[in-house]
């Protein structure tokens, strides 16, 4: 059964945040998760409006659908 680790990259080495043991050799599959994805800023006005335009536009061309199901608070948050 799959269970979640984590583990901070430091020179080359992955080291587990928590205590947990495995046998010697076993073969495990990581996934990256960044801390935060952050774009540039737009310093440019005008090209800053224009983003912001197309991103509204976008937004208003996929509303979320009426039956979507509805998150919860715990479903929002990592568990720990």
């Amino acid at each position: 059964m799959p269970q979640a680790l984590k583990a901070i990259y430091r020179n080359g080495t992955f080291i587990l945040q928590t205590a947990f043991e495995l046998p010697e050799g076993t073969e495990v599959e990581l996934l990256i998760q960044a801390p935060q994805v952050v774009s540039p800023p737009i310093v440019d006005v005008k090209t800053k409006r224009q983003f912001l335009k197309s991103l509204v536009e976008r937004m208003q061309q996929n509303p979320i659908p009426m039956n979507a199901p509805q998150f919860t608070r715990d479903m929002l948050h990592e568990r720990r």
